[in-house]
């Protein structure tokens, strides 16, 4: 009986040794290789998993969200500054709303603190302009409340600066209506 317990735990140990050999990852996580309910993992990452080892990489890697969700910094990476430009154009894509957004900020100079984060939620209507006052959803700990205001306002006027947004058809129908978040983060170097 001792023995074929020992046959038993050393097959499983086997088994389990065969499958613990290190995943190559592929390297276009895109291509997508033909599968078999047959196969014992997946053909391109698909799921995570905490047993699993290395990283994870998704099927897809979608560029937006469902969610119109958008942080903007006072002071852009310099790797990031060629998505603060203002579009040339009307605008005809969600990459051109942000461009769009991003250009109309202008963080507010007095009573402004750095590392300040704060987050608004608004509606567009089909004409570009704003469907009621943008909402506060977020604003950093331990702010005073004449803090959280200046920068509130500093938003409102940021956007009713911009507004009318110019979209196309295409774009003002499909975005009428859709609740867009917007994290702000004022990275600069304040003095006191």
């Amino acid at each position: 009986m001792l023995r074929a317990i020992l046959v038993l735990f050393l097959t499983v140990f086997a088994v389990i040794a065969a499958d613990a050999r290190p995943r190559q990852i592929n390297p276009i996580p895109f291509s997508h290789e033909p599968c078999s309910v047959l196969d014992g993992r997946p053909c391109t990452p698909s799921y995570c998993s905490p047993l699993e080892p290395g990283p994870c990489i998704p099927e897809i890697d979608y560029s937006y969200g469902q969610n119109l969700q958008l942080t903007i910094q006072s002071v852009p990476a310099d790797a990031d500054r060629a998505k603060y430009q203002k579009p040339d154009h009307d605008l005809d894509t969600i990459g051109d709303l942000f461009a769009e957004l991003r250009t109309c900020w202008s963080p507010p100079s007095d009573n402004a603190r750095a590392g300040m984060q704060i987050a608004v939620r608004f509606s567009f209507n089909k004409s570009g302009g704003l469907i009621g006052p943008p909402r506060l959803t977020f604003a950093t700990a331990g702010v005073p409340a004449e803090t959280r205001t200046t920068y509130l306002n500093a938003i409102n006027s940021s956007l009713n600066a911009c507004l009318p947004l110019k979209f196309t058809g295409g774009l003002g129908g499909a975005i009428a209506g859709r609740p867009i978040a917007i994290r702000y983060v004022d990275n600069r170097e304040i003095s006191k």
